[in-house]
């Protein structure tokens, strides 16, 4: 406080105190401030709810972009019945009834799902069918190996996922 008064000691100025109640201008941009504040940190805990569903969400300084790669019914009754003939994804699925497997579980449809990514079987047209839809998607817009690789990687996962990624797009 002394260096301050020792700066304007110089000046010619008079301080006039205005209780919190009179001073409406100071009041009204403090308001402002607090509801921008909120208005902020709803759009924050709205971006992270849309995360958390699985949308694939895209923050920038003028604008949120949301899309989803939808799995629909029929073909995850498809990786479900894939899943039944696949050997080593039915070693894990007795490993979870011992309890002895936390990383894959089974969901309400009874799909088998690692860290909860649908287990996509060893079954070549099936993960074909999945890098082609991931590459072309409008979401995509024909990504290189790592984008499309965190792209599916939210929603799929398969021994040597990210080496077949790679294979795929350089083929």
């Amino acid at each position: 406080q002394r260096r301050w008064l020792e700066f304007l000691k110089d000046y010619d100025f008079k301080l006039s105190y205005h209780p919190g109640k009179a001073n409406v201008v100071a009041d009204a941009l403090s308001r402002k401030s607090l509801h921008m504040s909120s208005l902020m940190a709803r759009e924050l805990n709205l971006i992270e709810e849309f995360r958390d569903l699985s949308l694939v969400c895209e923050v920038t300084p003028r604008s949120v972009r949301l899309g989803m790669l939808k799995l629909t019914n029929p073909f995850l009754e498809e990786v479900k019945e894939c899943q039944k003939r696949d050997k080593k994804l039915m070693e894990k699925l007795e490993l979870i009834g011992e309890g002895k497997e936390v990383d894959f579980g089974v969901d309400e449809n009874g799909v088998l799902r690692y860290r909860g990514r649908v287990c996509v079987p060893d079954v070549p047209e099936l993960k074909k069918m999945i890098l082609e839809e991931g590459h072309r998607s409008e979401l995509s817009i024909h990504p290189g190996v790592t984008k499309m690789y965190h792209d599916l990687k939210k929603m799929f996962w398969w021994p040597g996922m990210k080496k077949q990624i790679f294979e795929f797009v350089y083929a």
